[in-house]
């Protein structure tokens, strides 16, 4: 079932939804400890894997906005909780989105302003301070905007799971 049904998301929903949960995590994480390191090398070495896994996300994120808007169809809201909650939901999801983006064009003007990237990939010289380009503000507000997304999303799914009980988390999982 590759598209979604009323009732469940289907696995191209699925596949993309975990991969890029994976993936954001992975690009937080490395961004994060290239923000604190104190020596060029080591920095160099985590955006090694950062600008890559956020060139991932931003494809995977592309991809999803084609997949909602031609091909497939969300399932239907879950019944029972109020009307705010499914709003507040959708809100989050297109914040999501916008976040992601932002974070990718603020992450690809540093790149450009910095001009890191050879040292960066080419593993030799002195990385630039980042803090001196503009676009390293609003890529550490999205960082901080899409840790605080993570947590509302990972949180709202846990209460549908452990306190609501009403299967949300399984629809958002591969078919048995």
């Amino acid at each position: 079932m590759l598209k979604s049904r009323p009732d469940r998301y289907g696995s191209v929903a699925v596949t993309s939804h975990w991969l890029t949960a994976i993936l954001i995590v992975v690009a937080l994480g490395s961004g994060f400890q290239a923000d604190q390191a104190t020596d060029s090398s080591s920095q160099a070495g985590f955006l090694r894997v950062h600008i890559p896994v956020a060139i991932t996300v931003l494809l995977l994120t592309l991809f999803r906005i084609v997949w909602w808007w031609r091909f497939d169809r969300k399932p239907m809201p879950v019944e029972g909780p109020p009307p705010w909650q499914e709003r507040f939901a959708r809100f989050v999801h297109v914040a999501f989105y916008i976040v992601i983006l932002g974070m990718v064009a603020s992450g690809i003007g540093m790149m450009v302003l910095s001009g890191a990237g050879p040292t960066i990939f080419g593993g030799s010289g002195v990385l630039p301070d980042f803090h001196d380009y503009p676009p390293r503000v609003p890529h550490g507000i999205g960082a901080s905007l899409l840790v605080v997304l993570l947590v509302f999303h990972a949180g709202a799914a846990l209460y549908h799971q452990f306190v609501l009980g009403d299967g949300l988390v399984r629809r958002m999982w591969y078919r048995r």
